[in-house]
């Protein structure tokens, strides 16, 4: 007699989910609620504390479990679990308890929620601060907007966190994408097998039909968790540089900054004067975008695709970002707003958008039509849940052709392995 019990899903969260903090907890939910829609069961563990704005899983039928690291009792956990599935939230679990998942379930499909790819985000990071270095009152960046993917991928390719990052790609038998460039990069550049990639972006249940008139709208609004580098970055440059080229052409303009974790460094930009205002976290993020008329989104650097944006587009709400923000989001369809690369271009696209109803309304239609191509939960978690079956039914043979992932699990496991038993031994001895 076959087995008739549900299938098991083990997830190790960087971080527990936080849906209305950040894109990433977002996308997190988004994938267990296709998990759920199958009936498996799930039990989400992380070493992480608890943060303020968690979701509540319990309520969901997942099972939560505090995990440590560096500690065997994982080992006894795992074991016990013997799920079929282990989805690592972000590469930093994989090396983590990867080795463990490996030894100790060895059949259960590892696969990775890459979130974003976190060395393409750093490498532009980096970039930016050497062009500021370079230049700090420029107000033109096309030339970090537009580099040849494989100057990107000499960048990245150099530093340690891409070497580790890919590697973890390697040895998962499959990795979550949210972004088709971010895909193109890796087979292109870091040679990994596209068999090895899924294209999973972020997802919405429905487009709606029906959105806040544009003449009951009115401010400009930022929306994004502080503790993401590129969200704090681009309050900065909006603070010094865009909106005050905004505020000369509508000198009665606000712009509200809303933001998860406000740091104190932020809330000293609040400035009404100036039409400036930090408020810190939004109790319905969906709810103040769909007031608003315009969102902002000028980010310097960053990788994945948007939350922000995509939160925009659901409520009709038209932005304004750069190709950084735009990237990966929507293929060869209209923009639902504008994609510019300098301060003056980017506030004379806001100030546009802003006093046009036509340019506005085609804009929120452009937005309308990328969440109905390419972002419905009816079509990527069913994709997602018939990818993993198909993993899973021929896996014998996906680990014999993803030989290079055998090697560095053989390799790198060793060497995380005997780290973490050292550490716990030694921190048995304090």
């Amino acid at each position: 007699m076959p087995s008739t019990r549900p299938t098991r899903v083990l997830i190790i969260g960087y971080v527990w989910p936080e849906p209305r903090s950040s894109a990433a907890g977002g996308h997190m939910m988004q994938i267990i609620e296709s998990f759920l829609q199958q009936g498996w069961h799930i039990t989400f563990s992380s070493p992480a504390g608890i943060g303020e704005h968690k979701a509540d899983l319990a309520t969901l039928g997942i099972d939560e479990v505090s995990i440590a690291l560096n500690n065997s009792s994982f080992d006894t956990f795992i074991t016990e679990l013997a799920p079929d599935i282990v989805l690592f939230d972000r590469f930093m679990m994989e090396e983590q308890f990867g080795w463990r998942v490996e030894k100790h379930c060895p059949q259960a499909l590892r696969v990775l929620e890459t979130s974003d790819l976190q060395s393409l985000r750093d490498a532009r990071q980096q970039q930016l601060k050497a062009r500021l270095k370079l230049d700090a009152d420029t107000d033109d960046f096309s030339s970090l907007f537009a580099p040849a993917q494989r100057e990107t991928f000499e960048q990245m390719a150099v530093t340690d966190l891409a070497q580790r990052e890919i590697a973890a790609i390697y040895r998962c038998d499959l990795n979550l994408m949210i972004s088709e460039y971010e895909i193109d990069l890796l087979v292109e550049h870091f040679k990994v097998p596209r068999a090895l990639l899924h294209w999973c972006p972020l997802m919405v249940d429905s487009v709606p039909g029906q959105f806040v008139p544009f003449d009951q709208r009115q401010h400009f609004l930022s929306i994004g968790n502080f503790r993401h580098a590129p969200n704090w970055d681009a309050v900065l440059w909006m603070k010094t540089a865009i909106w005050p080229l905004i505020r000369q052409q509508l000198p009665t303009a606000q712009l509200h900054v809303y933001g998860a974790y406000t740091p104190p460094k932020a809330t000293a930009l609040h400035n009404p004067a100036q039409g400036f205002h930090v408020l810190n976290w939004a109790e319905d993020a969906l709810e103040v975008m769909s007031n608003a008329r315009i969102c902002m989104a000028p980010l310097r650097f960053g990788a994945g695709i948007k939350g922000k944006i995509a939160d925009a587009m659901l409520c009709g709400t038209p932005n304004v970002t750069t190709p950084v923000g735009a990237e990966g989001m929507h293929g060869d369809l209209p923009w639902a707003g504008a994609i510019e690369q300098s301060a003056s271009a980017i506030a004379a696209a806001a100030v546009q958008l802003y006093q046009s109803p036509d340019a506005w309304h085609q804009a929120q239609q452009h937005g309308t039509a990328l969440l109905a191509q390419r972002y419905l939960q009816s079509t990527h978690g069913p994709a997602l849940v018939e990818c993993i079956e198909a993993c899973r039914a021929g896996l014998q043979q996906h680990r014999r052709n993803n030989f290079t992932g055998a090697m560095l699990r053989h390799h790198q496991h060793k060497s995380t392995q005997y780290m973490s038993q050292w550490i716990e031994a030694k921190n048995r001895t304090v």
